[in-house]
């Protein structure tokens, strides 16, 4: 998929580039300017003696030298005053300036680590969604695939309102659909030999004729790639901006709609269903499509209910809020 969130050592992925969150000397430092100096070995530093530094904000390349990466993208982040300070706006140019300067070195991979939350101060959360939201705009109109590399899970939460409104979504619908109190138990066991009256046979109504009737048969059998399909035309959508708002590769796309009989997986049906901003009896319906459904046995599947029912479409918000609750990401 196009944006990921991963756990991983920066320094040992096998991209097109790294990003380095440096300093404005360029010449190393702590946390993650560190490691990747010392993964490069001595001539990084030799190059980047030749750069002359580089201001908050905005970014420098370099070749990878011993990296498994064949360039690093140097930015630098703002240090936190508090918030007051530009610090978003000097945050966000980090990201745009790096992916800008990757897709003019040709970068089809770029893995990002998250700038400006270690020693800069920026609190993790916001220092993630900033990260999300701008990748995923700039996602939206080139293709990419960008990691966003967390080295510590546990270390990273979204905001605390919404994971707390989202933990008690789950809480409402994940426990009761585990739980099941003896009182229940009696009652469906009395239910099961408690005789069933046989229904009055009633003929039924007569419906030749009726509007809708040949579109709703017409739509009996068709496959989830049709359906698909028919969604987008319906919403007046292109198949990149489909794919793309899915968080879905273009090359995996392809493959959906030239195989009338595809079958996607769960996390792929979903975000189609979100990037056609399908309201949930709709997402339902394509999700069954596809040959499944959503469980309230699952947080999972909780989680993209819970912003489906509140119309956030957002996929790269999801997916924040997915990683979150370590859980799967929505895409291909």
């Amino acid at each position: 998929m196009p944006l990921q969130i991963v756990r991983n050592d920066i320094t040992t992925m096998k991209v097109d580039a790294i990003v380095n969150a440096a300093n404005e000397s360029l010449l190393g430092g702590g946390g993650v300017d560190g490691a990747i100096h010392r993964a490069a070995g001595p001539e990084l530093l030799a190059e980047c003696r030749t750069l002359n530094g580089c201001k908050t904000g905005q970014a420098k390349i370099t070749k990878g030298h011993r990296l498994p990466a064949k360039f690093v993208i140097h930015t630098v982040g703002p240090i936190w005053r508090g918030g007051g300070h530009g610090e978003r706006e000097l945050l966000v140019s980090a990201y745009r300036s790096s992916l800008e300067l990757a897709l003019a070195n040709g970068c089809e991979t770029v893995a990002f680590p998250l700038i400006s939350s270690g020693v800069y101060g920026y609190p993790k959360d916001q220092a993630l969604k900033v990260a999300v939201d701008t990748i995923g705009e700039f996602l939206l109109s080139h293709d990419m695939t960008v990691y966003l590399v967390i080295f510590d899970r546990a270390a990273y939460t979204i905001g605390g309102k919404l994971f707390a409104d989202i933990a008690a979504y789950i809480d409402d619908r994940y426990v009761e659909a585990h739980t099941d109190s003896y009182e229940n138990q009696c009652r469906r066991m009395a239910l099961d030999v408690m005789p069933v009256e046989e229904p009055q046979w009633m003929p039924a109504p007569c419906t030749m004729g009726a509007p809708g009737l040949d579109e709703a048969l017409s739509k009996l059998d068709e496959s989830f790639s049709q359906m698909l399909l028919r969604k987008i035309d319906e919403r007046g959508m292109t198949d990149a901006q489909c794919y793309k708002k899915a968080n879905i590769d273009r090359k995996l796309f392809s493959k959906i709609r030239s195989d009338v009989h595809y079958k996607p997986s769960k996390p792929t049906a979903m975000a189609f269903a979100v990037a056609l901003e399908l309201p949930l009896a709709e997402a339902r319906e394509m999700l069954e499509k596809a040959g499944f459904a959503f469980s309230h046995a699952s947080k999972f599947d909780i989680i993209v209910e819970y912003f489906i029912a509140h119309q956030n479409y957002n996929i790269f918000e999801i997916n924040e809020a997915l990683f979150a609750f370590d859980q799967s990401l929505l895409g291909g």
